[in-house]
């Protein structure tokens, strides 16, 4: 039994694992390097315009938005259906690194007017080479800094921080940066983000959660592990299905903002922001959700987000169309914070690298996906159609994820013990 959802010991604030200094400092250059990466959802898609030739625009920005989450597929399936294990510290320095190299190098390219489309794509996939492998190195390494009844805390201020860099912050300094300078800055200054994240991960990450000891001989791939408890499957393929549906979303947004509702850069980085100030307060409320069945909690966001894009899909302006932004934000805020506790409820502590990693790949290749479907889709049935659709779909996965989500337990979670504390 664990104590963050359910029943048991309350879980911690966000207060008292904050009180932990090497926590606070990840957290810190976590979010320092994130607000780089909020900078590129307006940066790339109007770069992508800038540069798409004879592509067709929504093609373009398909592409380019969707390389970062191509690109780390192999080595995130390596690990995860492998029986290896990776040092969390090692991959996020050598991922900050990356990033800082080749972002100022693709930023200088843009101030000398020599970068093109073909030239920005292969960057991006370099850059994020590590990207998953890092991304699940930062959760387990922050995580991995508290005890059980800290989970909670620390998924939700990671969810948190994602939402203040990536929706609020980053967005908004990306349209200030885009309509004063252009966009050219603006990826100098996504490499220059992600030196906080490379000295935090030098100072903060301790020696006892950078590599996890495993016996030998007894290591298993993720997907072992996830086929003794099926119920981790079936979330992952809710988280999966919600992000693939997302993917119209953004392929339609800019072209919706910057045609019919006739906003400019500032404009779309604007509406970003709203969705990421309701996203912000919906995770910081995320610990008062604590006594709802997780299960239930999950569904009820999806069909909130469903139904909050259909708003943006019919709205007659940019105000509204940022309304439903941040009421989507909001409803949203809580989700991976929630998603993430409960896959961590359900694993012992030396199976939750392997299964993070493969989780990871498999929802994070979602995105891609969604935004390959959604080129077509947009160029198709327009910026509003595309939005539509988007939200149609996603409301019918309500009742199927309701189905596969329902409170049953899990083989692995049932004969082993899911944390030390329990043995």
């Amino acid at each position: 039994m664990t104590a963050d959802l359910t029943t048991g010991t309350p879980p911690l604030s966000y207060r008292q694992v904050l009180r932990d200094r090497r926590l606070a400092t990840l957290l810190s250059g976590d979010v320092v390097s994130k607000m780089g990466d909020g900078m590129t959802f307006v940066g790339l898609p109007l770069l992508a315009l800038e540069l798409h030739g004879r592509m067709p625009a929504a093609v373009a920005i398909a592409v380019i938005t969707g390389a970062p989450y191509l690109a780390p597929m192999g080595l995130s399936l390596f690990y995860g259906l492998g029986k290896r294990r990776f040092d969390p510290r090692l991959v996020m320095l050598a991922d900050s690194t990356l990033h800082v190299v080749v972002y100022a190098l693709l930023g200088a390219l843009a101030l000398a007017g020599t970068l093109t489309l073909p030239v920005l794509l292969g960057g991006l996939l370099v850059a994020s080479l590590l990207r998953l492998l890092s991304a699940s190195a930062r959760r387990l390494a922050a995580t991995g800094m508290v005890e059980e009844d800290g989970r909670l805390a620390v998924n939700g201020l990671i969810g948190t921080t994602d939402n203040l860099a990536l929706y609020v912050v980053g967005p908004a300094l990306g349209g200030v940066l885009v309509t004063v300078f252009g966009t050219d800055l603006l990826l100098l200054i996504v490499g220059v983000s992600y030196v906080a994240l490379l000295a935090a991960a030098a100072v903060a990450v301790p020696k006892k959660v950078a590599a996890p000891a495993e016996e030998p001989g007894r290591a298993s791939s993720g997907w072992a592990i996830m086929r003794r408890a099926p119920v981790v499957v079936r979330l992952a393929l809710v988280v999966f299905l919600f992000d693939l549906f997302y993917g119209p979303v953004e392929v339609a947004l800019p072209l919706l903002v910057t045609g019919e509702l006739r906003g400019d850069g500032g404009a779309y980085g604007a509406l970003w922001t709203c969705f990421g100030v309701g996203a912000l307060v919906g995770a910081l409320l995320t610990n008062q959700f604590r006594r709802i069945r997780p299960q239930l909690l999950l569904v009820a966001i999806i069909g909130g987000w469903a139904c909050c894009a259909a708003v943006v899909a019919v709205s007659p302006n940019l105000w509204v169309a940022g309304a439903g932004l941040a009421l989507g934000g909001a409803i949203y805020g809580p989700f991976l914070a929630v998603a993430y506790t409960l896959l961590q409820s359900l694993l012992r502590t030396e199976d939750q690298q392997p299964v993070f990693t493969l989780w990871g790949a498999m929802v994070t290749v979602a995105m891609p996906l969604g935004l390959a479907v959604g080129g077509p889709l947009v160029a198709t049935a327009g910026a509003r159609g595309g939005i539509l659709v988007s939200a149609l779909i996603t409301a019918l996965l309500v009742p199927m994820a309701l189905r596969w989500l329902r409170n049953r337990p899990a083989p692995a979670a049932a004969d082993q013990p899911v944390s030390p504390a329990s043995r």
